[in-house]
C-alpha cells in the first residue's frame, strides 16, 4: 500500500512540474501565422514532396504508396508464413485473424444474403485500409520537401482526393452488386444514392481533417507541446480509425445489400 502511495505521489509530482514547464514557456517565434500553418495542413500548397525526384505532389500521396506497400507486404507474408501453419485448434494469431474475417464475412452476409462473396472481401481491403493508414500517422515517418526540410508524413485519408477516391470507388462497387444481380434495374436502383459518394467521401475526409487540425494547432504553439500532443495525437487518431473504418464498411454493405436485392417475379395476369 506504501508503495503504491509513493508511486502515485511521484507521478502527481511530475505531471505538476510539466504543468508548470507548459505555463512558464512562452510561445515560440513563428515565421507563419497559425491560420496559414493550419490552411497548409489541409492544401499543401507549401509543403510538397517530390515525387521520385520529378512532380511535386502532396505528401499524402507519399503515405498512400507506403501503406498500400506495407498492406501487400503484410497480406504476402502472412500468406505464405503463416496461413500453411494454421492448425484446428487456433493459436492467438489465428484466432485474432479469424474474428476479422468473420467480423466482416458477417458484416456482408447479413446486409446481402444473395450476393456477398465479393462484398466481404472489399469491405475487409477498405477497413483495413482505412485503419493501417489513419493509424499510420503515429509513426512519424518524414519525407524531405520540394525546397529541402523535412515533413512527417501525414494519414492518407488526410489529402481530399484521396477520400473522394476511397467514396467514389465503394459507390461503384455498390454499383456493381445492383448490375450483377438485377441488371439495369440495379443502375436505377443505385443512381436513386446520387449523393451517396459525396456523403461517404466528406464524412471520411471531415473526420480524418479535424483531427489532423487539432493536432496541427496544438504542436503550433510551444508552451502546448510538452504532455497535450500526445493525449490529443493518439486519442483522436485511434478513435477515428475505429469508428472511420467502421463506418464506411458498415454502410458500403449496407447500400450493397439494398441494391442487390433481387427483384420479385413479376405476377402473371390471369385471364
Amino acid at each position: 500500500m506504501k508503495q503504491h502511495k509513493k508511486a502515485l505521489a511521484l507521478w502527481l509530482g511530475a505531471v505538476l512540474l510539466l504543468l508548470a514547464g507548459v505555463l512558464l514557456i512562452g510561445p515560440a517565434g513563428r515565421t507563419e501565422t497559425v491560420q496559414e500553418a493550419m490552411r497548409d495542413a489541409v492544401l499543401h500548397e507549401v509543403n510538397q514532396v517530390r515525387l521520385f525526384g520529378g512532380k511535386n505532389v502532396n505528401p499524402g500521396l507519399i503515405s498512400a504508396f507506403t501503406v498500400t506497400a506495407l498492406l501487400l507486404a503484410a497480406a504476402a507474408g502472412i500468406r505464405i508464413f503463416a496461413i500453411p501453419k494454421f492448425q484446428y485448434v487456433p493459436g492467438r494469431f489465428q484466432m485474432l485473424l479469424e474474428e476479422v474475417v468473420n467480423l466482416f464475412g458477417g458484416m456482408a452476409k447479413g446486409s446481402s444474403p444473395h450476393r456477398y462473396g465479393f462484398l466481404g472481401a472489399y469491405i475487409f481491403a477498405a477497413g483495413a485500409y482505412i485503419f493501417v493508414g489513419t493509424l499510420f500517422e503515429l509513426l512519424g515517418l518524414q519525407a524531405l520537401m520540394a525546397h529541402g526540410h523535412p515533413i512527417t508524413l501525414p494519414a492518407p485519408l488526410s489529402d481530399v482526393n484521396a477520400a473522394i477516391a476511397m467514396g467514389t470507388f465503394s459507390y461503384l462497387v455498390i454499383l456493381s452488386g445492383g448490375i450483377a444481380v438485377n441488371g439495369v434495374k440495379g443502375i436505377g436502383k443505385t443512381l436513386k444514392e446520387f449523393s451517396l459518394p459525396i456523403s461517404m467521401s466528406f464524412r471520411l475526409f471531415g473526420a480524418l481533417l479535424s483531427g489532423l487540425l487539432v493536432t496541427e494547432l496544438v504542436y503550433y504553439y510551444v508552451n502546448l507541446s510538452f504532455v497535450l500532443p500526445v493525449v490529443v495525437g493518439v486519442l483522436f487518431t485511434l478513435l477515428h480509425a475505429l469508428i472511420q473504418a467502421y463506418v464506411l464498411t458498415m454502410l458500403t454493405a449496407l447500400y450493397y445489400g439494398e441494391v442487390s436485392e433481387p427483384s420479385p417475379p413479376k405476377e402473371k395476369k390471369r385471364r
